[in-house]
């Protein structure tokens, strides 16, 4: 059997599938930028030749997503033609391609979790290249996964638990968003459900290619997100300044980007298709914070 390949390794969702993998003594290759560029388009066939593999994870993105407002065709190229261009080449060679996509593609509007089947309009232009991503790889055909997730963080790299905890340590009150409601996603669990998911799909006939929404269950707001993890903090002895979280509007934190209030996401559909479900929320955060203790304790160490 030839080799998974993971585009994006050094990521969020990357570094997770990697290190799984890694433990399942699973046959895999990593790969990321500058080795690929998912910029230069035309390079990837020659690239993919080359590794031959015999799935591909896609877990590289544009992901800053207020500098996309002003970096429109980098994002374009990256989010919406290169996934099509690695799409296409899986299906010429008949192998599994697996992409992630995102809350962003949708309006925002109401209060209902969001089925795959809604009404696509993205507030921004990242929103706008990541639904291109989902067309060019339907367009493609073959055998394509696509996960939409929502608010993904882990414990290192640049994510909204990293700020919030640096913030903690910096000031004494802090403001965040309390009007946009979500799934905040452990990149460790996505990562392990994209892996049950492919394997699922990879047994069943025919290959149930198709657009699927994968996080962490239950909801919360930015600011309901940003006191658990300052109380998961002080549980756990780290050292924090912060004593006051206010709840602001999105009004009053204005960015070059929209972003999505409603950006629950209804995942009956990969539980029905895939038999797989990822945790509460919560229960990521917890997992996470021990991983970030386990990390900063060693940091501590290395220091003294």
């Amino acid at each position: 059997m030839e080799p998974l390949l993971v585009i994006g390794h050094s990521g969020q969702v990357g570094s997770a599938l990697v290190s799984i993998l890694r433990k399942a003594d699973h046959k895999f290759l990593a790969i990321d930028f500058p080795e690929i560029d998912l910029s230069k388009t035309e390079s990837l066939p020659t690239i993919l030749n080359e590794l031959r593999p015999g799935a591909i994870i896609n877990a590289a993105a544009y992901t800053q997503v207020d500098r996309a407002e002003e970096e429109v065709e980098s994002c374009r190229l990256i989010n919406g033609e290169a996934p099509g261009v690695i799409a296409g080449w899986c299906a010429k060679k008949q192998i599994p391609f697996i992409h992630y996509s995102t809350d962003y593609v949708f309006s925002g509007n109401g209060d209902k979790p969001w089925r795959e089947d809604d009404p696509v309009s993205p507030l921004s232009a990242y929103g706008q290249s990541k639904l291109l991503g989902e067309q060019t790889v339907a367009k493609a055909g073959g055998k394509w996964l696509i996960f939409r997730t929502s608010w993904i963080y882990d414990a290192k790299g640049k994510n909204f638990l990293q700020t919030m905890l640096r913030l903690a340590k910096e000031k004494d009150e802090i403001n965040v968003v309390a009007d946009q409601i979500g799934a905040p996603t452990y990149a460790t669990h996505l990562a392990a459900a994209t892996l049950r998911a492919l394997d699922k799909a990879l047994r069943s006939e025919p290959f149930p290619s198709g657009i699927y929404h994968l996080c962490n269950r239950g909801e919360t707001s930015w600011h309901g997100f940003a006191e658990a993890i300052i109380a998961s903090a002080k549980n756990s002895g780290i050292s924090i300044r912060v004593n006051k979280v206010n709840a602001i509007q999105t009004k009053d934190y204005p960015t070059p980007a929209r972003r999505p209030q409603n950006s629950r996401l209804c995942t009956d559909k990969a539980m029905r298709v895939f038999a797989t479900e990822l945790p509460d929320w919560g229960e990521g955060l917890s997992e996470c914070m021990t991983i970030y203790r386990k990390l900063l304790r060693n940091l501590l160490e290395e220091q003294s």
